[in-house]
């Protein structure tokens, strides 16, 4: 459990960035949180991976899963902003 937040993290600091650099114009959110809205869309598309493959023992790095990840990432932050009362990314 502990090495599923920690590779958490760690993916998130990379899904984040590129989530955030797919996404058109310029988002208004901190490091930490595209960190943590990366790690999220990081486990949610790990999550929606292993359940549409059902493969579990992939024993190196799942580039699906990955790109799953990023677009799942980038609709968090694209939900994110909106909650903060951003309609449109800044340009």
């Amino acid at each position: 459990m502990l090495w599923t937040v920690v590779f958490a993290v760690v993916a998130g600091a990379v899904v984040g960035p590129i989530a955030r650099l797919v996404l058109p114009g310029r988002q208004s959110i901190s490091i930490l949180m595209t960190i943590v809205l990366g790690a999220a869309g990081s486990l949610v598309g790990t999550l929606i991976y292993y359940s549409i493959s059902g493969d579990r023992t992939a024993a190196s790095v799942d580039w699906v899963s990955g790109v799953i990840g990023v677009i799942v990432a980038a609709a968090l932050i694209l939900g994110y902003g909106r909650v903060r009362g951003e309609s449109h990314p800044t340009r």
